[in-house]
């Protein structure tokens, strides 16, 4: 069975499919995640409090992460990072001053995150809020072309206005890191797909992330077992580990990748959209990504890239007198 017919069935239902469209920025907002939680494992992939402090080093890069008796924030508790980033770079691209305060209707979080709306996921909202703030960080990662080492929480304060006598939650006010608003600034975000918050797992959404992020514009993405374990930030033993990957190689919900495994203990992540090989098709310069990036600001260049060579194929792989122009072009037409 091929995976057209079978992704989606693992997945979250799609709670609001006809949701507040008319509500501002939520849904024009492109989902943007920071490069650096991307790449290192700072949020526990546990379903119960995590208390554990975590000590990470790779390829020179130290992290140690501890958490506050509530627990170390959780993948799922960065659905409002995420949003909170999304919401910035919208406003970036449309013009608009922005800081590192954000006031924010719970609401709409919730919709834009795929929650329900029911007072339970009010509850967990406000839970969230005060793992994100009492995880401390410490680390010398990179934001925006500046190595800083320095601790801090993910979200330096929060507060929740709410009606009277135990009423249900209005609006949040959100003060995120510096080490976050840097990444806003230099744009060091990847675009994900909306379908990352239907990811019933947060080690799903964690090899996501990472897929994501190493795949960028190769056709695949090769690890071995043991460093994607450690990457990752799984408490589970490797076999454990491993035997989870095959059952989501078997599932095959992961949003645009594909992966399977080749000799050696290595897994090997694919664009699923991917159907130009590398090193054939038309190529594009340089000058030509950049002049792009400039016309479609906040945009991932790369990816878009892949779509328009998907695109390309679709339509018959037509002989192109000028690559270049055809994908301005596509893009000008796209924006």
């Amino acid at each position: 069975m091929s995976r057209s017919t079978t992704y989606g069935q693992g997945l979250l239902p799609d709670r609001h499919p006809t949701a507040d469209f008319l509500v501002c920025d939520v849904f024009d907002a492109s989902l943007k995640d920071d490069l650096g939680s991307m790449e290192h494992p700072i949020f526990s992939l546990s379903t119960r409090p995590d208390r554990r402090i975590l000590s990470y080093e790779h390829n020179g890069t130290t992290l140690e992460i501890t958490p506050s008796v509530r627990g170390r924030a959780t993948i799922h508790d960065k659905d409002i990072i995420i949003y909170c980033i999304s919401q910035l770079m919208a406003a970036m691209n449309q013009g608009r001053a922005i800081s590192r305060v954000l006031h924010l209707r719970a609401h709409d979080l919730l919709v834009a995150t795929n929650r329900e709306t029911s007072g339970d996921s009010y509850a967990r909202l406000r839970e969230a809020f005060e793992r994100l703030a009492g995880t401390r960080i410490t680390t010398n990662l990179t934001a925006g072309g500046v190595e800083i080492t320095s601790g801090f929480g993910l979200i330096e304060n929060w507060e929740i206005v709410r009606r009277a006598k135990g009423g249900r939650m209005m609006s949040v006010m959100v003060t995120i890191s510096e080490w976050l608003y840097q990444a806003v600034l230099s744009k060091s975000v990847l675009t994900l797909n909306r379908d990352y918050f239907r990811l019933r797992k947060p080690l799903e959404r964690r090899i996501y992330e990472l897929a994501r992020k190493h795949c960028g514009r190769q056709p695949e993405w090769r690890i071995s077992v043991a460093t994607l374990h450690k990457k990752s930030g799984s408490a589970s033993p490797v076999r454990v580990f491993r035997a989870a990957l095959r059952r989501m190689i078997e599932g095959a919900n992961l949003p645009d990748y594909d992966i399977h495994e080749a000799p050696g203990d290595v897994m090997v992540f694919a664009r699923a959209d991917q159907v130009v090989a590398a090193g054939s098709g038309p190529v594009l310069s340089s000058d030509t990504l950049d002049a792009a990036r400039a016309l479609a600001p906040g945009e991932d260049i790369y990816a878009l890239e892949a779509q328009w060579r998907g695109w390309w194929a679709d339509t018959g792989r037509p002989r192109l007198g000028n690559a270049d122009k055809a994908f301005m072009g596509w893009i000008a037409a796209r924006a």
